[in-house]
């Protein structure tokens, strides 16, 4: 009995022993990605202008159609956010909310690609774009990150917006989210597409996540799902072991976001990082 008790003794200091490889271990694996997808090629030749190279002093809207024409005009390529209708259509738009944008209390989410129509961005006459709009314009021209905007219908978006970039084979594009779900759609059904995590410090930014879901996505386990080609990260809270861990263990490339000056982007650029800009030309 005694032997008995003392095997099960030392077996159970040598498992708490372990315990610490085993999880330091399973950390490293979900944080795991895809290396050296083949659209880097010409995804890493360009800087990106925020939702277009807008300049609101200058009546050019974000995420409207002036703004992406300038960006290519610069020889830039763009990042650009969508939002799904409730007819199906993909909005070009930041907020699913037009309260800051047009002014007016409705939800893009809630609106008929129709009844979008009546509606103009930042006092201009820009009308919001949809997806087709922009991809016609750049296609074979400069490459788009395309950001899906998850309002609890992540298949159906990510789908959606498959359907229409399938439509313009000489486009070169990527595609981020901060929902997992919007990504692991495309692990699944699209794996060949180039696509990214975003992510920020959601520990120190007012949102609606649980305490858990917050570190989760700051930390960046969501990888485990979404097994991305890149991480979308706030340039600001780029000091994340997870962040590092990512990049230097597992080769997932880096892309920072939103940067607003000259150094910041060549201090950045010089460690590897892919540049979503604004507010300057670089």
């Amino acid at each position: 009995m005694k032997d008995g008790e003392g095997k099960l003794k030392k077996g159970l200091v040598r498992a708490a022993a372990l315990a610490p490889a085993v999880t330091a271990g399973l950390y490293l694996l979900t944080l795991r990605g895809r290396k050296g997808h083949p659209a880097w090629a010409v995804l890493e030749k360009y800087r990106y202008a925020h939702r277009g190279l807008h300049d609101k002093p200058n009546g050019i809207p974000e995420n409207s159609m002036a703004a992406f024409r300038r960006a290519l005009e610069h020889g830039y390529g763009a990042e650009l956010d969508i939002h799904l209708t409730v007819d199906g259509r993909l909005a070009v738009i930041h907020d699913d909310s037009l309260l800051r944008t047009c002014g007016k209390d409705v939800k893009v989410s809630q609106c008929t690609a129709a009844g979008l129509d009546q509606y103009r961005l930042e006092g201009t006459e820009e009308k919001i774009p949809f997806l087709e709009d922009v991809l016609e314009l750049f296609e074979g021209k400069a490459p788009l990150i395309i950001e899906l905007k998850d309002e609890n219908n992540a298949a159906e978006l990510a789908s959606a917006a498959m359907a229409v970039i399938d439509k313009y084979p000489k486009l070169d594009y990527c595609i981020e989210s901060f929902h997992p779900q919007c990504i692991s759609w495309l692990v699944k059904n699209r794996p060949e597409v180039c696509r990214g995590q975003l992510s920020t410090d959601f520990m120190k930014e007012k949102n609606n996540l649980t305490l858990p879901m917050a570190f989760a996505a700051t930390n960046l386990l969501s990888s485990s799902v979404s097994r991305p080609d890149f991480i979308a990260y706030n340039y600001k809270d780029r000091n994340k072991l997870s962040l590092k861990l990512s990049r230097d263990l597992w080769g997932i490339r880096e892309v920072s976001w939103t940067v607003r000056d000259r150094e910041t982007m060549e201090k950045l650029e010089a460690e590897g990082c892919l540049i979503i800009f604004e507010k300057f030309l670089p």
